[in-house]
């Protein structure tokens, strides 16, 4: 059974806002999913002169139980779900969504979330960058620095199926040769035989899609196995447990990353840089010095959301009613130049995201911290 954690009173009362919360705090989601339950205890537990509740389930990264906390959430009350960690858990929850007509705040990175628009997608949003601006982002950096073809590694599943294609979109677009594909699983142990097919290809460079910690064990084994060229890895990396895990075979790691990761190291002009130091300075506060990660900052961007919403459903419907779940959905709809600690989100009737290039960086992973590529 589904573990709960209450950031409020034990009790929902009818006159309060609802905010059910699945994530992923344990299995191969887990460095992700317990850094979002930290960000989501900081969430104000008052939002346009209500109540907010937040109630918290463990779906252990696994689909069949991310549906269920899903539908006890919408049981008990919810009026709003934000989850889950991982895409492939946080696309069965979309179509619950749809089913349910209630809004839902995804976490996961993946844009089949949100693309393409239909019925369920209608009631889908998401925090995390699209993975086609991040890939854009990849290509044209391997660009700028010589790389003529690459070899992909990816989860063999709905994140890795969307980094796929994404990747060889973004690649063709600037001729690079993509020399193979290899796929392995979030709970693998090892990927020998996938790492000796990339290595036979010769590629310049090698593109990891891989998110949390599980990413790492291509990267070890390419260097165990003697690679010299260039690795890439996608903002699903980026957190410290990732570079604990990797230890020196992730120096050099090159990555597409929300600007909160490197907040401190950008200019001023930023748009996201005061919100993204504020995150960081309350999270650190509560969690200890070096403790935050941008996954965190994916359900905190999720509560900022809440907070330019709600108050704009609350003039017009009473919280656990149908009303009040489409009216904050087509609240969250109408956010224009909303800025959240990973950058400013223009949200549309197709798109719900919202991001734009100001929600990426390109970042090396260097003397085990974050550094700010030009």
């Amino acid at each position: 059974m589904a573990s709960a954690v209450l950031f409020a009173s034990a009790a929902w009362a009818a006159d309060t806002i609802h905010v059910g919360v699945s994530l992923s705090m344990t299995g191969p989601g887990a460095s992700l999913g317990i850094p979002e339950r930290n960000a989501v205890a900081l969430l104000p537990k008052q939002i346009g002169g209500a109540n907010v509740e937040y109630t918290v389930l463990d779906d252990a990264t696994d689909t069949t139980r991310a549906v269920a906390n899903m539908r006890k959430l919408i049981e008990g009350g919810a009026d709003v779900i934000v989850g889950s960690t991982v895409t492939p858990g946080s696309l069965a929850m979309v179509n619950v969504a749809g089913e349910q007509k209630i809004p839902v705040i995804s976490l996961a990175a993946s844009a089949r979330l949100i693309e393409p628009m239909d019925a369920a997608r209608h009631w889908a949003f998401k925090t995390p960058q699209n993975d086609s601006l991040m890939a854009d982002a990849v290509a044209d950096y391997m660009t700028a620095h010589g790389v003529k073809s690459i070899a992909f590694i990816g989860f063999n599943d709905a994140y890795g199926d969307g980094w796929l294609e994404e990747t060889q979109r973004a690649m063709a677009a600037k001729s690079i040769k993509v020399t193979n594909v290899e796929r392995f699983a979030r709970t693998d142990t090892s990927v020998t035989g996938q790492v000796l097919k990339v290595m036979s290809s010769k590629p310049d460079a090698v593109l990891i899609a891989g998110a949390g910690t599980p990413a790492a064990l291509p990267q070890k084994t390419l260097h165990e196995r003697g690679y010299k060229g260039a690795i890439y890895q996608t903002h699903g990396v980026a957190n410290l447990d990732f570079i604990r895990v990797g230890g020196k075979d992730v120096e050099g790691t090159i990555l597409p990353a929300g600007p909160v990761l490197v907040a401190s190291q950008l200019p001023d002009s930023a748009p996201s840089k005061k919100v993204g130091l504020a995150f960081i300075h309350d999270y650190e506060a509560a969690n200890g010095a070096g403790s935050v990660s941008t996954f965190g900052a994916h359900a905190y961007d999720a509560g900022l959301i809440l907070q330019y919403a709600l108050p704009i459903a609350l003039k017009s419907a009473k919280p656990g009613t149908p009303e009040f779940r489409s009216a904050l959905r087509d609240a969250i709809e109408g956010a224009h130049e909303l800025v959240v600690t990973q950058g400013v989100m223009d949200m549309s009737p197709t798109n719900h995201n919202g991001f734009d290039t100001r929600a990426r960086v390109m970042v090396e992973i260097k003397d085990g911290g974050w550094k700010l590529l030009p």
